[in-house]
C-alpha cells in the first residue's frame, strides 16, 4: 500500500469471510421476504389490492388520456436512462470489477421471470394493459423483466456510488407506483414482483461480490495516525473482521510507541446493533448496557472508558485516536497492551492484585463486563485491564455484581475454588460475594465467559458450593436476568395449549348454555361436591404412597394445581411431573420421589381394572359393548407397534442402556414397594380406597350430571361408560383427553340407550365440573404453589 509517496506493507487478510458480512446477510433476508410477501399477496389478496387502488386512483387520477401517455413518455425516456447513466458513471469512476457484477446482476434478473414451462419465453411488449397507455414506453415500462433488471443493477452498483445519486435513482425507478395511481390504472403485479426479484438478485451477487464496505480505508488510518504524531511504516492483521473489528498492529517511526489499531465496518455495526436488540428483548433492563443509536457512538463509548480506566491506574493501554473514516468505517487506535496476561502468569500473587483493581473500578462505579483471562494483564504483581467494550460508567448493582461472579469464575478456573473465594470475600466482602454467586449459572454468566474456561458447568458449580462454605449461607438464590425464566416460559406455554385445547368445548358452549335451563342445579351442585372429593382420594393414595412424608393437605392443594398441569399437556405427564416435583420439595429423594408417583399409578390403574371387571359383570348382559371393542385390524396394529417398539428397545444399545440404568432401577423400586404393601394392610388399604374414591368419584359426579338432566339409567351402568370411555380416550393425542372423552362418554350412554338430548349436556355438565373448573382453578393454585417454593 502506498501512502503519500511511502511504502507501506500490510500482511494478513482484509477481507471479511462470508459468513460475517452481516448488513449483506441482512439484506439478502429481507429482499427473500419481500419476495414471498409478493407472491402470497398475489396469490391470496390481489383482489383487495386492486380495488383499494382502483378507489386511489379514482380520487388522484385527474390526468387525461392524452395527459397520462406524455407522462409515461417522460418517465419512460428517464428509465431508459437509468441503466446507461449507471454504467457509465461506473466507467468514469473505473470501478472495473464492478461491472461484471453489474452485467451479472442484468442478465439473471432478466432470465429468471423470461423462464416459463416451455422454456425461456421473449420479450412480449403488448402486454394486456389499459387501454389508456397504448404507446411503446407505457407498454415497455410494465413488463416485470425490465423493473427487475433495473432494480437488480442499481441494488449491486448503488453502494459504490454516491449517496445523493443512490437515493435520486430509486427514487426514479419506485416512482412507478404513484405514477400508476394517477393516470387511473393498476399497477401490475408482476411489475411489483420484478422489482422484488431484482432487490433478491443484486442481494445476492452483492453478498457474493462485495461493497465498498468490505474494502478497509487503510490510506485514511494511516494518515489520521499521522497528524496524530504516529507515523506508521507497516501494518499486520492481528484478527480479521468478523464479530470482532478488524484488529492490526501498526509498527511506527519509533518503536517504544506500537498502536493497535481497531476498524470497525459496516458489518460491525449491523451485527452489534442485532446483539444489543436481542440483549434488550430478552434480559432485563438492568442486565443490559443502554442501546447505542450508532456504531460511532459506541466506539467513542469504548474511548470514553479507556480514558476512565487509564485514570484510576488500571488500564493497560491508553487511546490515542478515534474518528470517522471513509465508507462508514470508524477507527479506535490505542497504545501497545503491557505486562503479560493473566491467563500466562504463574505468580500466586496476582490472585489478591486482581481483586484489588476490581475493588478499585467498583469504588468509582465502574463495571468490566468481560472478565476473561485474556482481557486481564498483569505488570509488577498488579493487573491491568485491557478491552473497554463492555465497561460501564455509573454501573448498576447488577453490573457490579456480574463483574464478581465473573471473575470469580475466571480465577476458580485458574488458582481453585477455595484460593478464588477467600480472596473474593478478603477483597469485597462476604455479603458482595454470596449475592455474587447467585449469578454462577448458564443464563446469568454471558458465553464469552463460559467459553473462555474448561467445564464452565463444574467450575460455576465448585464456586458456589465454596461460597456457601466460606461465608455459611444457608442457600445461595439463582438470579433471574431474562425477562422471563424458565418456569414462566413453560407456565406460558401451557397457558397456550390450554386455550388450544379448550377451544372446542368453547364453541359449544351457546348449546350448553341454552340446555342448562332445564337442569337441576341441585344435583349440579352435588356434582361439584363429589368432584372435590376425587381431589381428596388422590391425594390420600399419593400421600401413603410417600409414607406419610409430606403434608397431606397440602397434597390436597397440589392435585388442584395437578388438573391444570395435567390437562394442558399430552397423555397428562406435565402432572405425573408436577406430582414428582411436589415430592422433592417435600424432602424426597428423586428416585424415592418417582418411585412414589409411579407406585400410585400402578395401584391406580390395577384397581380401575378391578372395578372395571366387577361393574362390568354387575351391568349384566342388557349392555351393548361392541361400540366399545375396537376393530380387529386396530388391535393387530396396536400389537404390532408395541413388539416394533420393543424390539427398537431391545436391539438399539443406547435405548437398552437406558432400560438398564433408568427404568429399570425405577421398576425395581416399585416392585419392592408393592412388596412392602401387601406386609402392611393399613398402607395398602389407603391406597386401594383412594385410587377406588378418585375411578368411583368420577362416575358419580358423571351420574350425577345425568340425573341434573332428568336422568334415564343407573349408578352402575355410568361407571362402565366411565371407566371404559375415560380408558379409550386416554389414548388420545389432545392434552386432557379434549374431545376425545367427550365423544367416548357421549357414545357409550348412547349405547346404553340413553338419548342425545340428555346424553350430551350430561357429559358437557360433567367436563365442566370434573375438568374446566378445576383447571381454571388450578392455573392460580400452580402459581401460588410456585411462589411458597413447593413446586
Amino acid at each position: 500500500m502506498r501512502v503519500d509517496g511511502r511504502e507501506i506493507p500490510v500482511t494478513g487478510r482484509l477481507l471479511q469471510p462470508l459468513i460475517r458480512r452481516t448488513t449483506d446477510i441482512v439484506r439478502v433476508v429481507i429482499a427473500a421476504i419481500v419476495v414471498a410477501t409478493v407472491i402470497a399477496g398475489s396469490l391470496i389478496t390481489r383482489n383487495q389490492w386492486q380495488a383499494l387502488e382502483n378507489s386511489v386512483s379514482d380520487i388522484v387520477g385527474v390526468l387525461s388520456p392524452d395527459q397520462s401517455n406524455a407522462v409515461y413518455l417522460i418517465y419512460g425516456i428517464a428509465i431508459l436512462a437509468l441503466p446507461f447513466a449507471i454504467l457509465i458513471e461506473l466507467i468514469v469512476s473505473r470501478q472495473w470489477k464492478l461491472l461484471a457484477g453489474y452485467a451479472a446482476a442484468g442478465l439473471i434478473a432478466g432470465l429468471a421471470l423470461s423462464i416459463t414451462g416451455t422454456g425461456i419465453s421473449t420479450p412480449d411488449w403488448h402486454l394486456d394493459t389499459s387501454q389508456r397507455l397504448d404507446t411503446f414506453l407505457s407498454q415497455f415500462l410494465d413488463d416485470s423483466r425490465w423493473i427487475a433488471m433495473l432494480a437488480a443493477v442499481l441494488t449491486v452498483s448503488g453502494p459504490w456510488l454516491p449517496v445523493k445519486w443512490r437515493r435520486w435513482w430509486w427514487t426514479l425507478l419506485l416512482a412507478f407506483v404513484p405514477i400508476h395511481l394517477f393516470v387511473s390504472t393498476v399497477v401490475p403485479a408482476r411489475s411489483l414482483l420484478g422489482l422484488a426479484v431484482g432487490w433478491l438478485v443484486g442481494a445476492i451477487l452483492v453478498l457474493l461480490v462485495g461493497t465498498p464496505a468490505l474494502e478497509v480505508p487503510l490510506e485514511a488510518a494511516v494518515r489520521l495516525l499521522a497528524k496524530r504524531g504516529h507515523v506508521v511504516t507497516g501494518l499486520r492483521v492481528l484478527h480479521p473482521a468478523g464479530a470482532r473489528p478488524l484488529i492490526l498492529s501498526a509498527t511506527t517511526e519509533r518503536p517504544e510507541s506500537d498502536l493497535i489499531v481497531e476498524l470497525y465496518g459496516q458489518n460491525q455495526r449491523s451485527g452489534g446493533a442485532l446483539r444489543q436488540f436481542w440483549r434488550w428483548l430478552t434480559f432485563r433492563n438492568s442486565e443490559s448496557a443502554p442501546l447505542h443509536v450508532s456504531m460511532r457512538r459506541a466506539v467513542e463509548h469504548r474511548a470514553l472508558m479507556g480514558i476512565a480506566i487509564n485514570d484510576l491506574g488500571v488500564g493497560c493501554s491508553k487511546p490515542v485516536a478515534v474518528s470517522a473514516l471513509s465508507r462508514g468505517w470508524e477507527i479506535y487506535a490505542h497504545s501497545a497492551l503491557c505486562g503479560t496476561t493473566f491467563d500466562a502468569s504463574t505468580d500466586d500473587g496476582v490472585l489478591a492484585g486482581v481483586w484489588d483493581s476490581l475493588e478499585t473500578l467498583h469504588a468509582n462505579q465502574i463495571s468490566y463486563g468481560d472478565l476473561r483471562g485474556t482481557e486481564i494483564r498483569i505488570e509488577n504483581g498488579r493487573a491491568l485491564f485491557g478491552g473497554f467494550t463492555n465497561a460501564e460508567l455509573g454501573a448498576s448493582d447488577a453490573q457490579l455484581q456480574s463483574d464478581i461472579a465473573q471473575l470469580l469464575m475466571t480465577t476458580t478456573a485458574k488458582f481453585g475454588e477455595e484460593r478464588a473465594v477467600r480472596a473474593a470475600i478478603a477483597a469485597m466482602g462476604k455479603d458482595a460475594v454470596v449475592d455474587a454467586s447467585g449469578r454462577l449459572t448458564k443464563s446469568a454468566m454471558p458465553s464469552r465467559i463460559r467459553r473462555s474456561v474448561h467445564d464452565a458447568a463444574a467450575v460455576m458449580k465448585s464456586a458456589r458450593e465454596e461460597v456457601l462454605r466460606q461465608t455459611g449461607a444457608e442457600e445461595i438464590k439463582s438470579e433471574q436476568v431474562t425477562r422471563f425464566s424458565r418456569n414462566q416460559i413453560i407456565q406460558l406455554v401451557l397457558l397456550i395449549a390450554l386455550v388450544y385445547v379448550a377451544y372446542p368445548f368453547i364453541s359449544s358452549v351457546p348449546t350448553f348454555f341454552t340446555e342448562l335451563r332445564t337442569a337441576n342445579w341441585w344435583w349440579a351442585l352435588a356434582g361439584l361436591g363429589v368432584s372435590a372429593l376425587t381431589y381428596v382420594g388422590a391425594a390420600a393414595a399419593l400421600w401413603a404412597c410417600a409414607q406419610g412424608l409430606v403434608k397431606f393437605h397440602n397434597l390436597v392443594i397440589m392435585q388442584v394445581a395437578n388438573t391444570f398441569a395435567a390437562t394442558t399437556t399430552p397423555a397428562g405427564v406435565g402432572g405425573l411431573a408436577l406430582s414428582v416435583r411436589f415430592l422433592q420439595k417435600g424432602g424426597l429423594g428423586t428416585v424415592r420421589a418417582t418411585a412414589a408417583v409411579a407406585l400410585q399409578q400402578a395401584v391406580q390403574v390395577i384397581t380401575h381394572v378391578g372395578l372395571l371387571l366387577i361393574f362390568s359383570v354387575a351391568a349384566g348382559t342388557s349392555a351393548d359393548l361392541s361400540h366399545f371393542v375396537p376393530d380387529p385390524t386396530v388391535i393387530y396394529l396396536i400389537a404390532g407397534a408395541v413388539l416394533g417398539v420393543l424390539g427398537t428397545f431391545m436391539f438399539v444399545p443406547k435405548l437398552r442402556r437406558w432400560l438398564r440404568d433408568s427404568v429399570r432401577p425405577q421398576v425395581a423400586e416399585v416392585l419392592s414397594e408393592l412388596g412392602d404393601l401387601m406386609r402392611d394392610p393399613k398402607r395398602f388399604a389407603i391406597i386401594v380406597l383412594g385410587c377406588g374414591a378418585t375411578t368411583l368419584g368420577a362416575a358419580l359426579a358423571l351420574w350425577v350430571s345425568v340425573e341434573a338432566f332428568g336422568g334415564g339409567t343407573t349408578f352402575i351402568t355410568v361407571t362402565v361408560v366411565t371407566m371404559i370411555g375415560g380408558t379409550l380416550a386416554s389414548a388420545a393425542p389432545t392434552p386432557g383427553g379434549v374431545g376425545a372423552v367427550e365423544a367416548a362418554l357421549i357414545g357409550g350412554l348412547a349405547a346404553f340407550g340413553l338419548p342425545a338430548s340428555i346424553a350430551v349436556p350430561s357429559v358437557l355438565l360433567y367436563r365442566v365440573l370434573t375438568c374446566w373448573l378445576p383447571v381454571f382453578c388450578g392455573w392460580p393454585t400452580l402459581r401460588w404453589l410456585d411462589s411458597k417454593d413447593m413446586i
